[in-house]
């Protein structure tokens, strides 16, 4: 299997497979050049080499050049100070050419070679004339991005509606697809507002517990079933995965509606079902290895019987066997012969 070393170029960001070549020893958050599509770039190291499945990887790895060396980290440091400068300069000659765009960021090459702007607008925009201007601008090579509202959040960063950092900005590296199904399992508001983060998307936590909830509801009872409750038969009206319970509307006296939360048994997971499988596997385990218990104990329990009782016995016990009907109306049979 090939060796590869994990690299990421930005915090929070992707990671890429690069070819040690001969770095072997290189360990987590130490500084290498490698090689990319739009030249040398400084990265940093997020786990050491390691051996990978070929499906994994796409096309051939780039090498790993050499590890950072204190003159490349100053460079580094020099174009990274001049990213805000550059920024609003871009966003300055976006004004005056009246596009309608926002610039998120300006991030250089730790050489400063070429400089990549990162930009957000509702439409397609037509930025040859801004690349042309920014070009003599700057006097290095310009290359212009377009990203979504997620990846603006993602640069700018901020705080959620939880009060914790944004985890797209803290330590999501990649977006995972979410749909307004994820709320509608898990009983959230199906309001905008509710289920939005600051990006105007829908949560990204959504999909965290999404699985959990998803199994959860393929234990309990359907909604608007009918169990039975102490206080009579009532039909379901909401599931409370969290509490394990459901609240069941009840029919009282005199055409009147109770409500009641009634506590669902925990489930039951086998010993094979534990290491893994679906909740419906793991329920049919459970009844099948409950029927093979129940088959054991009648078996061991049917003893032979005699006349005045019930013997339990092991191995190797005889138990004495009943004569037939047919054997005993014989022998009645030849007995009276004998007193006629």
């Amino acid at each position: 299997m090939p060796l590869v070393v994990g690299v990421a170029f930005q915090p929070v960001t992707k990671v890429y497979y690069f070819d040690p070549a001969g770095h072997d020893d290189l360990q987590a958050d130490e500084r290498v050049v490698v090689d990319t599509a739009r030249g040398r770039t400084l990265g940093q190291v997020v786990f050491s080499p390691r051996e990978v499945a070929p499906s994994e990887l796409i096309g051939s790895l780039k090498p790993v050049v050499r590890r950072a060396t204190a003159w490349d980290m100053v460079q580094h440091d020099q174009m990274a100070h001049k990213e805000p400068e550059t920024r609003d300069i871009c966003q300055q000659r976006a004004d005056a050419l009246r596009l309608d765009m926002k610039v998120v960021k300006a991030e250089y090459s730790f050489d400063g070679s070429g400089v990549v702007v990162y930009f957000s607008s509702e439409q397609r925009i037509d930025f040859r004339n801004l690349v042309h201007d920014i070009g003599q601008i700057l006097h290095t090579r310009v290359e212009m991005r377009q990203v979504g509202v997620r990846d603006e959040a993602k640069f700018l960063g901020g705080y959620g509606r939880c009060g914790r950092p944004l985890c797209c900005a803290s330590w999501l590296r990649e977006f995972a697809p979410v749909s307004i199904k994820m709320a509608k399992t898990q009983d959230l508001p199906l309001n905008a507002s509710e289920v939005s983060g600051v990006c105007g998307r829908l949560l990204c936590c959504l999909s965290y517990e999404n699985d959990l909830y998803t199994e959860a509801r393929q234990r309990m009872p359907k909604v608007n079933s009918v169990i039975d409750t102490p206080q009579g038969p009532g039909r379901i009206k909401q599931l409370n995965i969290l509490k394990n319970s459901v609240t069941v509307v009840v029919e009282g006296p005199g055409e009147s509606l109770q409500y009641v939360e009634v506590a669902l048994p925990e489930p039951v997971v086998s010993e094979d079902a534990a290491g893994g499988g679906c909740a419906g596997c793991a329920k049919r385990r459970t009844i099948v290895a409950s029927s093979e218990e129940a088959e054991t104990t009648i078996a061991e329990g049917a003893s032979a019987r005699i006349d005045d009782g019930e013997l339990t016995g092991g191995k190797g016990d005889t138990q004495p066997q009943p004569a037939s009907s047919g054997q005993g109306q014989g022998s009645r049979s030849r007995s009276r012969r004998k007193k006629r």
